[in-house]
Parts: structure tokens; sequence; C-alpha cells
């Protein structure tokens, strides 16, 4: 189907000195399209038309993230109108609640990917357990004490893990490496709009249902955002794209055909023949955990989102600012609005340069900076300056998971496994994190913008060193195809 589509198109070929030379212009070789360079002009019409399409359906997936955080995250909205109370928390209790999610959610994301990989059918697997973690979250609101908490939030953490590794799965099955820093901070900056409109919602739900049905605010919070997410989860099924290889109806058989060559040119091999058609699906998993890059990138995003813990513990620090609930979750959306709006500068430009260690770089040490303000001072604006500080951090962690894509580009059932464990294992710094800023250490939080500092410069020195591994390996890159006479063709992106 994909040489027929291109019948269609005036093209060219590549000067090939084995072919005969009475060989028939007008016919596609069987060999794949690897060797066929469309006609710029009618190619660029068609991946305009195509890139359009995808981006238009794939946008489903920022309104799903800003659900996902919303709903992983609402206990600390929550925790400012009486659930700690009405569920009778002691100690660390509340802390572990938090922790306990991130449990099945490190677990389950290899096997949630891997499975997602052999079904191809991400229009139906990732609303699927969206809406199940939308009826977890509604259950949230009936619990009446710790135990019951700790099961919903446990289970909820299983059902999540679904989603972010399979939606970056997902953008690297159709977007080049060079369009995916972009498209990852679109999907990513779920994550801000999530803490900036979600405490804008919180705020309004917490004020507005207090008693309602003789239920507590807190608890109407849970079942209006669970069911927002089933609601959501049902359209989703119907926008949400497959993979090219397993999608259908949408695009023309012209864009069938190029979203497929487009990821064999920019990965210099087929990205479904590469691996399903030739090797088990478990080849990808031995693939990724024999890859040390795989493990280095995983520690030093784990360092990384220890950095970034203080996200569950935003309204809290928020509230050393010394306002009342309502306005503690109002102030706390600035911040993150500020830090999306970095996110897409920073990513864009990544994108850009094709550069993406000083991406992580400056955001991180930025976050730095807001740590150390936080740390020595309890003047009110200064704090506030922090947290906006903190907030834009996250721009280097949008590029971190772009660069993961870039790096581990080939075969593609390897790239699902490691787009999973990377973020699998990174959620070890979220159950860390969670014990990172106790109320004891409050309100100045010193200690824990120190150790947020510390593991932000352990992050900042493991990508460098990676950066200078890749750098090397391009050089053999170079090498080869010149002892070769080769073009110049795949390179890491640093």
């Amino acid at each position: 189907m994909v040489n027929q589509a291109f019948d269609r198109i005036p093209y060219t070929r590549l000067p090939d000195s084995n072919a005969p030379e009475d060989e028939d212009e007008d016919h596609i070789p069987e060999d794949g399209l690897s060797a066929i360079y469309v006609n710029s002009e009618a190619r660029a019409h068609i991946e305009k038309s195509l890139l359009r399409k995808v981006d238009l359906r794939m946008s489903i997936l920022v309104l799903i993230y800003i659900l996902n955080y919303i709903d992983r995250n609402n206990a600390a909205a929550a925790r400012l109108r009486g659930f700690e109370e009405d569920l009778h928390l002691k100690g660390q209790e509340f802390n572990t609640i938090l922790s306990i999610l991130y449990i099945g959610y490190i677990l389950m994301q290899v096997p949630s990917n891997m499975f997602l990989n052999y079904i191809g059918k991400p229009s139906l697997y990732l609303p699927t357990c969206m809406a199940i973690w939308g009826v977890i979250s509604v259950l949230t609101g009936m619990t009446t004490d710790f135990t019951g908490a700790l099961m919903t939030r446990f289970f909820l953490g299983f059902v999540e893990a679904a989603f972010f590794p399979g939606a970056l799965f997902l953008l690297s099955k159709w977007y080049k490496r060079r369009e995916l820093g972009q498209r990852t901070a679109l999907l990513s900056c779920g994550i801000m709009i999530s803490n900036a409109f979600g405490s804008l919602l919180a705020s309004a739900i917490l004020d507005t249902m207090d008693g309602k049905l003789g239920r507590a605010a807190w608890r109407w919070l849970f079942y209006i955002e669970g069911s927002l997410t089933v609601l959501v989860a049902l359209l989703s099924m119907f926008i949400l794209p497959d993979f090219p290889v397993t999608s259908s109806g949408w695009l023309s058989p012209e864009e069938y055909a190029l979203a497929q060559l487009r990821m064999e040119e920019d990965t210099g091999a087929g990205d479904q023949e590469d691996t399903e058609q030739t090797k088990s699906h478990s080849n990808g998993l031995i693939l990724a955990f024999s890859d040390w890059k795989v493990w280095w990138m995983s520690i030093a995003l784990t360092s990384m989102v220890v950095s970034l813990s203080f996200n569950a513990f935003f309204p809290t620090l928020t509230a050393t600012l010394g306002y009342n609930p309502t306005i503690t979750l109002l102030l706390c959306s600035p911040p993150w609005a500020f830090a999306t709006g970095v996110a897409f500068v920073t990513t864009r430009h990544s994108d850009a340069t094709g550069e993406r260690f000083n991406h992580v770089l400056v955001p991180l040490g930025l976050g730095i900076v807001g740590f150390l303000i936080a740390m020595v001072t309890m003047n009110t604006a200064a704090r506030y300056l922090s947290l906006f500080l903190m907030a834009q951090s996250y721009a280097g962690f949008i590029v971190f998971f772009a660069w993961v894509s870039n790096s581990i580009p080939r075969p593609a059932s390897k790239r699902a496994v490691a787009l999973a464990f990377i973020n699998a294992f990174s959620s070890l710094g979220n159950v860390a994190g969670s014990y990172v800023w106790p109320s004891a250490w409050g309100p100045s939080y010193k200690y824990s913008c120190a150790i947020c500092i510390t593991t932000s410069a352990l992050c900042i020195l493991m990508s460098w060193a990676f950066s200078r591994h890749l750098a090397s390996l391009n050089k053999q890159l170079e090498a080869e195809e010149d002892a070769l006479g080769q073009p110049k063709g795949f390179r890491y992106l640093l």
C-alpha cells in the first residue's frame, strides 16, 4: 500500500550504480522507500498536511495529562480542607499516602508499554486506563480512614502508569527527533497547566461544595475531578491516533506512506520492520536492560525528580507566604503559568538548535537559585519569586525526556521499554521526594531546599558526562562513514 501511494507522487531516485540502465523510472522498487526522494514541493505539501492532522489528534494528550496530574495531586489541595482530620491521619501517614502511589506506578510502566507496543492500539488502551483511574479517584472521595485512602492511591498508581510512557512512545512513533522536543513539551506542559488550572479548579470546588449533600468539600474534589476524567476518557477513544502501521481512515494513503518513510529516514531503519516482524517482543526488554545508557539516564532523571518533589507540596510551600487557603491556591497558578511559557521557549529552541544538554542545564541552574533564595529568607516577595524559579525547572525535565527518545531511537520495542523503564525508575525519586518536605522542617524548609540543590547538581553532572559520551559516539560514526565513503547519516543529539 505504501509503494502504491507513492506511485501518485512525482519523485527522483538516488543514484544507484547497480541498477539496470533500462529500469523503468516510473516504477518504485519493492525493496522499500528509503531510496526514494519525493519531489520536494509535493512532499512538503503532504508533510505539512500530515503533521497538522497528527498534531490536532495528539493535542488531546495534553488534556489527558492535565487530568492525570490533577487526579494524582489533588490530595495536596484536599489537605488544606480537612483531608487529614477527617481520615484521622497521624505522623507521616499523609506522606505515605502520597508515596504509595508510586509503587504501582513503578511496577507497571514497563509491562504496560510492552503491551502497548504489542497491541498497537493506543486509542483504545490509553483511554481505557484513563477511565479506570478516574473511577478510582472518585472512590478516594468515599474513603473513611487511612487504610482506604492508602488502597485507592496504591491502585491509582497502577493504572496511571500506562499514560505518560505510553504517550511518549506514541509521540516517538509519529515525530522525527528534531520534532520531538516541542511535542514532548506540549505534552509535559500538562504537568504545569494542571498545577495552575488544578489549583483554580480545586479552589472553586472547595469554596462552593462544602456541605453539599452532607459531604465535605474535599470529597467533592475527588468526585468532580474523577468524573471529569472518565468523561474525557470516553471522548478520547475517538480522537487519539494509533501507530502509523495500525492506523486507518483519517489520513490519505500518501500521508500514511510518508509517516512511515519519515521515521525510516530519521532513524536509518524502518520503525516497525526493525523489531516486531523479525524479533520476539521480549527482545526490546533485553536490549534496553543491557544498554548502560538506559541505566545512566534513569539515575540522572531520578536525581532530577527528587529536586522536583516540591511539585506535590506546592500548596504547602505557597501557604508559607501567610495567606488563607483560598488565596494560597490562587497564588499557586502564576508560577506554573510562567513555567509553561519557559518550557515552550526552551524546548522550541532546543529543537531548532538540535541541542539538549544546555537546555537541561539552564532551567535546573535557575531552579537552584530559587532553592537558595527560599533557604535564606522568609521575605514574602522573595519566597514567591523562588516559587517561580523552582517551577520553571520543569523545562529541564521536559527536554530530558525528548533526549531519551533521541538517544535510544531504535528498535521501537527497545525504545518502548526504555521510555517506560526510565520514567518508572525515576519515580523512585517521587517516593523519596514524598519525605523531603516534612512539616517539621517548615516554614523555611531549608533542609528540603538543600536536598533539592544537591540532586539538581548531580543530575547536571551526569547529563554533562552523557553529552560527552554521545559526542564521542558521533565522532565514531563520522569516522566509519568517512572510511566507507558513505554520506552523513544518523547522529545523536547532544
